[in-house]
């Protein structure tokens, strides 16, 4: 199956993805600073797969140590995860944003033409949709003016891996759109636990639930939608896993350039989330609603026929489990992987 250079590998969907790679028989070499994850997990993943991969404590803008993982490995692939996510931290270091996302991208597109990889699958967002004129969103709709900094990179990486596409006549590249991915690994071993405040709602619910953080802020409650809370498309993180082998799959084919939306085609509420977290775990999450959050946009949810029609891929859990699967995780590391 061949080696898999994935960066950000010990990450929230990276750590996921590792797990679905092993199972497919693939090699995944991890890479990661671990500024937003910790070692430990590499442990985790044994405990699951029963096999350790082999990892480079490296920042992927550091290209001479990087150039030692391609000497090091026959790299046949890379899936690219390494980034900065923060939608609300990017709006104040809008630079720090640039710098890490686009510059490790660069990076990692130069060392693929050096060592001739080429086939990538990248991290992408549906955050590059901007604020969308129609839900659900198609693979063919405009990709707009971002709401973020944080988006803006995914832009910008997305147009750089397009022009690799385009004037390399072996390259093959998958841009994954995902949604909102929530849950964790069923077993319980394995989840998301965000250095310092989370920014995403699940990780802050289940941080609530356990009882570290008091209360869930939840950003506006006056959008025009069925509750006044924001609509976004919830995606099991083990789904979204499964969907990275599916695209590593569609690239052994070359089909040159290809984009998939990776979501479950239905938009849930932030308070329909909080109530199926509250109703799958039989318990109450104390909440409040405060303002919107500069960013946000209202309404965001996928079409993904594209992927099913093409990879034959197509989320299979339901928010009920992410929901108790999240709760799993978090009931058995009240502090992550501390």
């Amino acid at each position: 199956m061949g080696k898999v250079l994935v960066t950000g590998g010990t990450g929230y969907i990276g750590s996921h993805t590792v797990i679905e790679l092993l199972k497919a028989g693939y090699e995944p070499v991890i890479v990661d600073n671990l500024c937003n994850s910790k070692i430990e997990v590499l442990n985790r993943i044994k405990l699951i797969s029963g096999i350790k991969p082999k990892f480079y404590q490296i920042d992927v803008q550091d290209k001479e140590a990087m150039r030692r993982v391609f000497e090091e490995n026959e790299i046949e692939s890379i899936i690219h995860f390494a980034g900065l996510k923060s939608v609300g931290e990017s709006v104040q270091k809008p630079q720090l944003y640039y710098d890490n996302n686009v510059g490790s991208s660069k990076v990692l597109i130069e060392l693929m033409e050096e060592y001739g990889v080429h086939n990538i699958v990248f991290s992408s967002s549906a955050t590059v949709y901007g604020n969308p004129k129609s839900v659900p969103i198609v693979e063919t709709d405009p990709v707009g003016e971002a709401a973020s900094p944080y988006g803006e990179t995914k832009i910008i990486i997305e147009k750089m891996l397009m022009e690799y596409a385009s004037t390399h006549k072996d390259a093959n590249v998958a841009l994954l759109r995902y949604f909102n991915p929530i849950g964790a690994h069923p077993s319980g071993v394995m989840g998301e636990y965000p250095t310092g405040i989370p920014n995403n709602l699940m990780p802050y619910i289940t941080q609530v639930a356990v009882g570290t953080l008091k209360q869930l802020t939840v950003f506006g409650g006056d959008y025009p939608t069925r509750d006044g809370t924001c609509v976004r498309d919830y995606i099991h993180v083990v789904d979204l896993a499964v969907g990275h082998v599916y695209a590593l799959h569609k690239l052994e084919e070359k089909p040159g350039l290809v984009i998939y939306n990776l979501g479950t085609g239905k938009g849930t509420t932030v308070l329909e989330l909080v109530h199926a977290f509250e109703k799958a775990n039989n318990m109450k999450i104390n909440y409040v609603v405060g303002d919107r959050r500069p960013g946000d946009v209202t309404e965001c949810y996928a079409n993904c026929d594209k992927a099913y029609k093409e990879m034959g891929w197509k989320a299979e859990l339901s928010i009920e489990e992410a929901c108790r699967d999240s709760w799993n995780w978090q009931s058995k590391n009240p502090h992550g992987y501390e």
